[in-house]
């Protein structure tokens, strides 16, 4: 970390054990007396922490295979992203919200529930993506303020039509409770070695938009979370083909400079489009090569 940097915040792993085991109710408890805020401040735009990738084993940053695994140290670099100005709030999965929660970490920030975590990393049913994280209802028990699904589309596997029916009953049980939902949608394809690749052409990202903005029986709780094209010059013609409000996501970019000033400047253009209403990144944020976590949320704030 760089001499002036802020320094992380030290979390108390005993104390989070000794309140998960003695008090369990005081998750909803600090859920509770949790200060609120509108999901859109008065700029109308949206900065969030995305921390929901070890919920589907996808612990990898770059070259380092299990940089999300140390609970604690991830725990720390979310701590101080939040406290970085100009940050809205988080995406995660129930442990690690409940874990901000007992840390008194989320008042006065955008909670975002994750609720599809089922499709992981490299398994054969990875395109089968069930819903096993939040559940509407428990996004509004808890008075949290979105939600997220992923939704990714092999026309060769039909694994992805499972899917993608969940994701519109779960639309439909968002609106329902007034509750918007971010959908992350990808057309995939499969290598001959059998990995799972996300097709980031601006014909595929614009079918993936296409039938995200469809799903459901309305659409006006409904947001999009899209990546920037491979020539990020196509993004204003994909972003014309709904006028859903979306999010930039923002991926593993590695850890070369490089690749990080050229992902930077994609967001950039992006960011400039009439339906684009922010980002949300989270390895990129969290686990910068230099280490330097506040240095890139702040940079990626600046973009805004």
């Amino acid at each position: 970390m760089r001499a002036g940097t802020p320094r992380q915040r030290r979390v108390d792993v005993g104390e989070l054990v000794r309140l998960r085991t003695r008090h369990p109710e005081a998750v909803a408890e600090a859920a509770a007396r949790r200060v609120r805020r509108p999901l859109l401040n008065e700029n109308g735009r949206l900065v969030i922490v995305a921390a929901d990738h070890p919920a589907r084993g996808a612990l990898g940053v770059g070259g380092r295979g299990l940089a999300m695994a140390n609970r604690a140290d991830l725990l720390e670099r979310l701590c101080l992203a939040l406290s970085r100005p100009g940050v809205d709030g988080v995406l995660a999965t129930a442990d690690i919200l409940d874990d901000l929660l007992l840390l008194g970490a989320l008042d006065g920030k955008v909670v975002m529930g994750s609720m599809n975590r089922g499709g992981l990393q490299g398994a054969s049913f990875e395109l089968d993506d069930r819903f096993t994280g939040y559940r509407p209802e428990d996004i509004a028990r808890l008075g949290f303020d979105a939600g997220k699904l992923l939704l990714r589309l092999d026309y060769t596997d039909p694994g992805s039509l499972t899917t993608l029916e969940s994701a519109a009953r779960a639309v439909d049980a968002m609106a329902e409770r007034a509750l918007p939902v971010f959908v992350e949608p990808f057309i995939c394809r499969r290598t001959p070695e059998g990995r799972l690749v996300n097709d980031l052409s601006a014909e595929a990202v614009t079918r993936s938009i296409a039938i995200a903005s469809g799903l459901g029986g309305t659409s006006a709780y409904t947001w999009l979370k899209v990546p920037v094209t491979a020539d990020p010059d196509d993004m204003a013609e994909v972003m014309a083909t709904s006028t859903l409000p979306a999010v930039l996501l923002g991926g593993d970019i590695g850890d070369s400079p490089e690749g990080r000033l050229a992902a930077y400047e994609k967001w950039r253009g992006a960011l400039r489009l009439p339906t684009v209403r922010g980002l949300v990144a989270g390895r990129s944020l969290l686990y910068p090569a230099d280490g330097d976590v506040a240095t890139a949320v702040d940079t990626a704030v600046g973009l805004l």
